[in-house]
């Protein structure tokens, strides 16, 4: 019961955190103000930000995987090749959030997948620590197996 309330308590503060840094992009891209009309429906933009939001998702929780393996027993594997895929992925999600947010000309609800674009940003940001992490482990248990 103790056990559960802790996880459910660490996922929601991992929520919160993740709202706070994508709040936090969209002020330092100067796009946090909502647009005066509202665009609804997929936009090429919207669905450009989603499949890199999609993208750095992927990434972190490959990343997570492999650290999560590499830490304990599980498996026979050193985890090099899911880090280095954790890698490309946030790297991609993370260029791709930061290039939509770029060339972005409204804020949230102007059809440009803004938030999508930060949120892919973030993930993308998180997946590429998480697969660092993952490598260097994998690299520092290969080299003390020799």
């Amino acid at each position: 019961m103790k056990r559960t309330f802790v996880l459910i308590l660490i996922a929601v503060a991992a929520l919160v955190l993740f709202g706070v840094l994508v709040h936090a992009v969209l002020v330092a891209a100067h796009l946090s103000e909502p647009t005066a009309t509202t665009v609804y429906g997929a936009t090429p933009r919207r669905v450009w930000a989603t499949v890199a939001v999609v993208l750095g998702l992927v990434g972190a929780v490959i990343g997570a995987l492999v650290l999560r393996r590499s830490a304990g027993r599980i498996g026979t594997g050193n985890g090099g090749m899911g880090a280095i895929v954790a890698l490309v992925a946030g790297l991609i999600a993370a260029l791709n959030g930061a290039l939509n947010l770029a060339i972005a000309k409204g804020g949230p609800g102007s059809g440009n997948g803004v938030i999508g674009g930060a949120m892919a940003l973030v993930l993308g940001l998180i997946a590429m620590g998480l697969g660092g992490l993952a490598l260097a482990r994998s690299r520092r248990s290969s080299l003390e197996g020799r």
